[in-house]
């Protein structure tokens, strides 16, 4: 290889760009507009060095920010000009170009130094992979399972917020575990309708009952148990301030709104990510409790699994491979998971794996298994090791074209 080392600091605006050559020498630097026609200047500049130094190859390197950098990737990959020079696109993890940073202690601060450590660091060529673009319809289906992750975090956090809320209006019935949903239909109603913890505490017992046999469609077994259980958790919950609790039935009316919102956001990712997977083979689905939407998120994040030469690999990838601590005769038995790997995988993974500990007995066993190992980190620690087992399943399937057969 008679490589042409390209590192590209990318923003929102501006993209800054080091030429490098392969003894290390800088060609040059100079900044492009983040557009169509900055990156056809950075071709243009790119072939015109590739032309004068005689060289071959052409790797481009960029850091990982956020969607600055993918508009610049499609398009240098799509671009025939720089087939002929066996170009390699790398999007490296912003941690890994720091590290190599920290090598350096005499660099100047100015707008060139990311782009050139970001080239010296493909030089040195320990980079894991490069950018996987070889099927777009894995890059459609990740936008769409991505999304779904951030809005399942976002009700995550919506409903953490409400049961705040939830504590100052009825403070023991947040306590208290008289909903088999806390977020049902239902629950929701309750929490909204009645405007004080007194109003609820003291209404008619028929009407209450009533009304729960409304809104719960008749599917409570015994709705006058679950009317007194709320009624007595109403008694006894703290009293606000006329103004605090005007205020409070706001801010819960709005959690509620925004919680509905964001589950109807679900559905519609859930419905388009099955669309989605009607182009993508998928035998994951084989797999009782693992639905079109986890194995959609695993498909997207893998992509094309003959990138991955074993399982060991995919898993470290998923970031789910344990530190080693070794010294001498020593090696330490207590080791924590590396902090690097693609989260989103993880993700869906974990998901996956639970699911499968409540379908699967094989995987059930596994998991309470290395419940009860320990005495601390329990669930964490078994559903990490529950998911590392399940990426072997997911790998043999996913190499082997195969559909899964419960032993």
């Amino acid at each position: 290889m008679n490589p042409l080392y390209v590192g590209i600091d990318v923003s929102s605006r501006n993209n800054v760009v080091f030429f490098m050559k392969p003894n290390g020498s800088k060609i040059k630097n100079f900044t492009v507009p983040n557009s169509k026609d900055g990156a056809r200047k950075l071709v243009k500049e790119m072939l015109a060095a590739l032309s004068v130094f005689s060289l071959t190859d052409l790797l481009i390197g960029m850091e990982a920010t956020s969607v600055y950098g993918d508009n610049l990737v499609y398009f240098l990959n799509e671009n025939a000009s720089l087939v002929p020079y066996n170009r390699k696109i790398y999007v490296l993890n912003p941690k890994q170009v720091n590290k190599f940073k920290e090598a350096y202690n005499d660099l100047p601060k100015n707008d060139g130094v990311d782009s050139f450590v970001i080239a010296d660091c493909l030089r040195f060529g320990r980079i894991n992979k490069e950018a996987y673009l070889d099927d777009y319809h894995y890059k459609a289906l990740q936008n769409l399972t991505r999304a779904r992750f951030f809005t399942v975090q976002n009700l995550t956090r919506e409903k953490q917020r409400l049961m705040n809320v939830l504590f100052k209006k009825y403070s023991s019935l947040a306590q208290e575990k008289v909903f088999a949903n806390t977020f049902g239909a239902t629950a929701l109603a309750v929490y909204e309708t009645f405007d004080s913890a007194d109003t609820l505490a003291y209404m008619d017992l028929h009407e209450l009952t009533a009304f729960l046999k409304e809104k719960g469609k008749n599917h409570f077994s015994d709705p006058e148990a679950v009317a007194n259980a709320i009624q007595k958790a109403a008694r006894s919950s703290y009293r606000l301030p006329k103004t605090v609790n005007d205020s409070v039935n706001q801010v819960l009316s709005i959690s509620i709104s925004s919680m509905k919102a964001l589950e109807s956001q679900i559905k519609e990712f859930d419905k388009a990510i099955a669309a989605q997977m009607q182009l993508i083979p998928n035998t994951l689905s084989s797999i009782k409790g693992i639905g079109p939407v986890y194995s959609a998120g695993i498909i997207a994040e893998i992509g094309n699994i003959n990138r991955f030469p074993n399982q060991a690999k995919l898993a470290k990838y998923a970031g789910l491979a344990w530190r080693q601590h070794q010294s001498g005769n020593f090696e330490s038995q207590n080791t924590r998971l590396i902090k690097t790997g693609n989260r989103f995988l993880k993700y869906y993974l974990g998901e996956a794996a639970m699911s499968l500990v409540r379908c699967d007995t094989e995987y059930s066993r596994f998991y309470h298994l290395k419940y009860n190992e320990v005495n601390k980190y329990q669930h964490k620690r078994a559903l990490a090791l529950t998911a590392r087992k399940f990426v072997r399943l997911v790998f043999r399937l996913l190499k082997d074209h195969r559909l899964y057969i419960a032993p």
